[in-house]
């Protein structure tokens, strides 16, 4: 495509990219930036293109590729071309893509707004060290810029080991930032930078150029740490004559305490959010307060509503934090508005990897036992632990627990022992919910303190300190393994 051609392209039309490095499971931080393109291009009625920079060969892995892809479509974000989609600019993957990059490189070789390079790695190094040692910033020397072209043709030829350099003109870079307003830089302070290993072989910073606008992209929305790329960016645009996107950087997702985020506040990949039970509406709704805002006091955003009002206007300068907290409170609010059914759907996987169910289970039992944990469930992980003890046949617990307040052991097991009596009376058809909890609450109530019959039992029929009421799982664990339970319970205070 020409520069001529890209002209052409319909007015407004809108295309932004996500171009995520297969080096490692998809970041939440690159989910977030490829929500904001998705949205931006969406509410624009333009194409949201998926691109995967597989040029690092030593760390970039297929494993990484197909987790990104996942991710993506897992959340909803689908992309209009990409890998599996292939549109008129592919292909998609930058390692099929070497032909490409290399006719732009010898482009800058021959117009000599690019050259070859032979220092050695000591030797830069070697520049590196007496630059800093006078407080300077570290930047190439210039000692190959002049190298005559026949010098180093001779050196190719005699295989030395080289890389291409793009000469960096003296002169100030300006540019609108659709979020942060009018940047500079001054690129007289960058030296000229390595642009590629080799013709088949160009590192990030040329290689997004030619793709950007090979695929006609429109608008690049990505985070704040590339900010520092973008004026060798625009550099090379201007270099090969090509027009330039508009950009907008997003920004940095901080940690509570507004440190750099890491691990322990959330910097996982999306496939462990996913695995530990987190809903993609949650992720989704989470990611797009990671720095945009509404103007107003709602909080519950759809992707489809996300797609109608996201706007880069709103989106903030300064840190987003991440709230884990937040990121709980809405995972919850999203569980409570499923149907027991999905719920269970989504519930099962994790009973089964426990392995607290097999193949042949009661799926109405489940069914119960997920409705008394809906509106306790911040992630869906956590109803295995919070319901283990429906699928155990023994329940491991310290019989010190059994105690409500100040009771002794005596009088707990009275108290158990009139559980059982009680109980005990209750046909059959009769054990509900609902008649358990008319039978006991009276019961309850004669002592002056309903903790000292209910405690009891509760601990008896689950072994938890903090469970579900001990009517709703007295029944759904049925008549006899409740008094199962209980008489177990009264077995440890012998």
């Amino acid at each position: 495509m020409t520069a001529e051609e890209f002209k052409f392209m319909k007015p407004g039309e809108v295309r932004t990219r996500m171009a995520p490095s297969p080096t490692g499971f998809f970041h939440i931080g690159g989910a977030r930036t490829a929500l904001f393109n998705y949205l931006f291009a969406k509410q624009k009625g333009g194409s949201f293109i998926l691109r995967i920079e597989d040029t690092d060969t030593e760390r970039s892995k297929p494993e990484y590729s197909q987790d990104i892809q996942d991710s993506l479509k897992w959340l909803g974000i689908e992309w209009d071309e990409g890998p599996g989609i292939e549109g008129k600019y592919g292909p998609y993957l930058q390692s099929q893509r070497k032909e490409i990059y290399a006719k732009y490189l010898k482009k800058l070789l021959e117009e000599n707004k690019a050259y070859y390079c032979f220092c050695s790695e000591e030797e830069l190094e070697t520049q590196r060290q007496y630059q800093m040692s006078q407080g300077l910033a570290p930047r190439y020397s210039g000692k190959c810029a002049d190298l005559p072209q026949e010098t180093a043709k001779k050196y190719l030829q005699e295989k030395r080991p080289a890389v291409i350099r793009f000469r960096m003109p003296s002169k100030k870079v300006k540019f609108q930032d659709l979020i942060r307003g009018q940047v500079e830089f001054d690129a007289a302070l960058m030296g000229d930078v390595v642009i590629a290993k080799d013709l088949n072989n160009p590192l990030y910073n040329f290689a997004v150029v030619v793709d950007d606008f090979e695929m006609k992209i429109s608008h690049v929305i990505r985070g704040e740490e590339h900010l520092s790329n973008t004026p060798r960016q625009i550099l090379f645009h201007e270099a090969l004559n090509l027009p330039q996107p508009q950009y907008a950087h997003l920004p940095m997702i901080l940690a509570p305490d507004r440190s750099k985020l890491s691990k322990r506040y959330g910097t996982t990949g999306v496939r462990e959010y996913r695995q530990a039970g987190y809903l993609p509406e949650t992720l989704i709704n989470f990611m797009a307060f990671l720095g945009w805002n509404p103007g107003d006091e709602r909080e519950i955003y759809s992707l489809a509503s996300l797609v109608k009002e996201f706007s880069l206007e709103k989106v903030q300068r300064g840190g987003a934090i991440f709230n884990i907290k937040r990121l709980d409170f809405l995972n919850g609010f999203y569980i409570r508005q499923k149907s027991i059914e999905k719920l269970t759907d989504l519930c099962l996987p994790y009973l089964k990897e426990a392995g607290l169910i097999t193949q042949d289970y009661d799926l109405e039992k489940i069914k119960k036992i997920i409705a008394i944990y809906q509106e306790r469930l911040k992630k869906l992980s956590e109803i295995v632990e919070l319901s283990d003890y429906f699928f155990r046949e023994i329940l491991n617990y310290n019989r010190g627990l059994l105690k409500w307040k100040d009771m002794q052991d005596k009088e707990i097991k009275k108290s158990l022992e009139k559980l059982e009596k009680v109980l005990s009376k209750i046909k059959d058809e009769d054990w509900k919910k609902e008649n358990l909890e008319n039978v006991l609450m009276p019961e309850a109530e004669k002592d002056g303190d309903r903790g000292v019959l209910l405690w009891p039992l509760r601990v008896a029929l689950t072994g938890k300190e903090a469970s579900a009421g001990p009517f709703e799982v007295a029944d759904i664990l049925g008549k006899e393994k409740t008094l199962k339970r209980i008489k177990i319970a009264k077995e440890l205070l012998r």
